[in-house]
């Protein structure tokens, strides 16, 4: 069944005009149809690593699932889309930035890196592969929100200055949403000791679900804001 049709079927109209009046009818469909699409959620991708993706949780506590439901609860008309991959690099993100911007997709979270730092990767490759992704999200005229990372100081003073550049002077250069850290809200609660028994998970680097609750409550108004940019 056609538009047409299931719109007039759907509203009696059918009944009440004969098949002459049905050229009447077409602009009056296209009409519902066009504030039907108009008022669709704002899907976001959200592409990134095993933060994004959720590792070691149950999927209703993962940060994709979490962040829905603070969106939900705030009234904010976005779908979050988990484009997250444990273990990928920013490397890994850029070779699959173009088919997760389909034509669907109306913004974009970019939280990798964390891998980078960990293999000990250059920052200036970790810096060319960001730009790379951002440089897909404009090509495409997707506003994006750029999630900062801090380099640890066991790879040097040098090192750390260098990749903790990286996420502020892009977010700058491509005039993005910056959020300074996926873990940062967690360093606010206490001393980091007391937060690996109480809001990460036992390996140390993933955050469980409830240190995951911390960092979208933390997050969420900038997502809610990235979601008005794709209005």
């Amino acid at each position: 069944m056609g538009v047409l049709s299931r719109v007039s079927e759907k509203y009696g109209v059918a009944r009440h005009i004969g098949k002459r009046g049905l050229g009447l009818l077409a602009p009056v469909s296209l009409i519902l149809w066009a504030t039907t699409a108009a008022a669709d959620p704002v899907r976001i991708a959200a592409l990134g690593d095993s933060l994004t993706q959720g590792y070691g949780l149950m999927a209703q506590d993962g940060f994709t699932a979490q962040l829905q439901n603070w969106l939900d609860a705030h009234e904010v008309d976005a779908t979050i889309v988990n484009a997250g991959v444990s273990g990928d690099t920013t490397a890994g993100g850029l070779s699959r930035v173009d088919w997760t911007l389909t034509p669907d997709i109306g913004a974009m979270i970019v939280a990798l890196g964390g891998n980078d730092l960990l293999r000990g990767l250059s920052p200036d490759l970790t810096r060319t592969n960001l730009a790379g992704i951002l440089d897909a999200a404009k090509a495409k005229d997707i506003p994006v929100l750029l999630v900062g990372m801090q380099a640890p100081g066991n790879y040097g003073a040098d090192y750390k200055t260098a990749f903790d550049a990286i996420y502020p002077d892009l977010a700058a250069d491509y005039d993005t949403l910056y959020f300074e850290g996926f873990l940062e809200p967690l360093t606010e609660l206490g001393p980091w000791d007391q937060i690996l028994k109480t809001e990460m998970q036992a390996d140390g680097i993933h955050p469980n679900a409830k240190g995951v609750a911390v960092i979208v409550e933390a997050m969420g108004p900038t997502v809610a804001e990235l979601a008005t940019l794709a209005d």
